[in-house]
């Protein structure tokens, strides 16, 4: 009988069921943990298949005790992407600075992890799939919420009860809203908007990135490796964001087209794979900011919850470690709502040390004023080539995670005293 089967067998009682809507960094980390702990999960995802590749994203500090439980930790670090060098170009096209990118992102060289969103997502599916049920191509209608569970409609034609919903959905949560209400009572908006896309490496680039910058613009080139593809990256200062865009993919090339029109460097050809590109990714920079995370018997996890933004780099590790901490108070408190306070009381001031790294990152990265590009040049060009060995944000590894003992656990060991 493998661990899992072991657990079942220990616990009183029928598994207690969980959907988790968005297979997600979050949902398929929390899936994994609720598994092993006993649980009866299933996973519904609005897309029709997991997405492979994507862009880069880093696993830092406490995520990566996570990862390393869960024994995915080798399958990541054969996907690591070791980029190398940061360099800095100014209006014209000139470098600035040349750095190693630890020096900017206050990451630990040889310990933190960068690979593709769609490693990750994969390493967690593969740790995952033939344990948990999986609707792709599917999401959640309408949520009903009744003291014995949650009655949950979905768009695909069916009706199912679970004892608890949890929303991994992103930040722009279907989850949140049926919950909550309106994503704007949450969102923190940090003055950028940006489009992502990838196009051909005619840059001769390899495990590199360049960044151009103007005063509230920014271009950034990303190669991840010595493929034939680049990341491409457009951000921008903008007081206010521009909701009509959002659901507008043609708005949102004639937003961007707009901002960099005169824009020199490798722009123009910049734009025009934008406006040709089939993956293309726009948003606002922002974060969601929530005086609770659950509500009866549905709660939230990663994004859905607590967004950072990608200016601090900890998003998906924030939801490893949130997904990781949900499913060990579920396991550890019979009671849901016991479980779900215990969640937030002990994750809360790691959440909040990490959303609040945006201080920093927003101003190096992408200064909004001439004086400030400025001052952030004259920094870089003070950085030394390699940043001081074992250096970091304490913010990262701020959380110790704790051994969860499952209820079912307590409750043997109470009869035995």
């Amino acid at each position: 009988m493998n661990r899992t089967g072991l657990l079942r067998e220990r616990s009183a009682g029928p598994s207690r069921t969980v959907l988790i809507s968005g297979a997600s960094i979050a949902g398929s980390a929390l899936a994994f943990w609720l598994n092993r702990y006993g649980f009866e999960v299933t996973v519904v995802e609005k897309a029709g298949a997991l997405r492979d590749g994507g862009y880069p994203i880093d696993v830092r500090g406490t995520a990566l005790d996570v990862v390393r439980r869960m024994g995915i930790l080798p399958r990541l670090r054969e996907s690591h992407i070791d980029l190398r060098r940061l360099t800095f170009l100014d209006e014209n096209g000139a470098e600035v600075a040349s750095v190693d990118p630890h020096a900017v992102t206050g990451g630990v060289g040889g310990q933190d992890l960068e690979v593709r969103r769609g490693a990750l997502a994969g390493a967690l599916h593969a740790a995952v799939r033939d344990d948990v049920e999986f609707l792709f191509d599917d999401s959640i209608d309408t949520l009903g919420q009744h003291p014995h569970g949650v009655d949950v409609t979905f768009r695909g034609g069916g009706a199912r009860t679970f004892d608890l919903v949890v929303g991994a959905d992103g930040l722009h949560s279907h989850t949140r809203g049926l919950l909550f209400g309106p994503e704007e009572q949450f969102h923190r908006y940090l003055g950028y908007c940006f489009a992502g896309f990838t196009l051909r490496n005619t840059f001769g680039l390899v495990r590199e990135t360049t960044m151009w910058n103007a005063p509230g613009r920014a271009a950034v080139l990303y190669a991840v490796g010595e493929g034939d593809d680049v990341h491409g990256f457009l951000n921008f200062v903008r007081p206010e964001p521009p909701f009509a865009a959002f659901r507008d993919p043609e708005a949102q090339r004639g937003l961007v087209e707009a901002v960099f029109a005169d824009a020199g460097w490798e722009v123009p050809g910049m734009l025009a794979a934008m406006r040709d590109a089939d993956d293309l990714f726009f948003d606002a920079v922002s974060q969601i900011r929530m005086p609770r995370w659950s509500s009866g018997r549905v709660a939230l996890v990663g994004d859905a919850a607590y967004a950072p933004s990608f200016l601090t780099g900890q998003g998906s590790s924030l939801a490893l470690v949130g997904a990781y901490m949900l499913a060990g108070s579920l396991a550890a408190e019979r009671d849901h709502a016991a479980a779900y306070a215990a969640y937030e009381r002990d994750s809360r001031t790691f959440v909040i040390l990490n959303q609040d790294l945006v201080g920093t990152g927003d101003a190096l990265l992408f200064p909004a004023t001439a004086r400030a590009l400025e001052e952030r040049n004259t920094l870089l060009r003070g950085l030394g080539a390699t940043p001081p060995a074992g250096e970091g944000r304490p913010a990262h590894s701020a959380l110790v995670l704790p051994e969860f003992t499952t209820a079912a656990a307590l409750s043997s060991d109470r009869t035995d005293v």
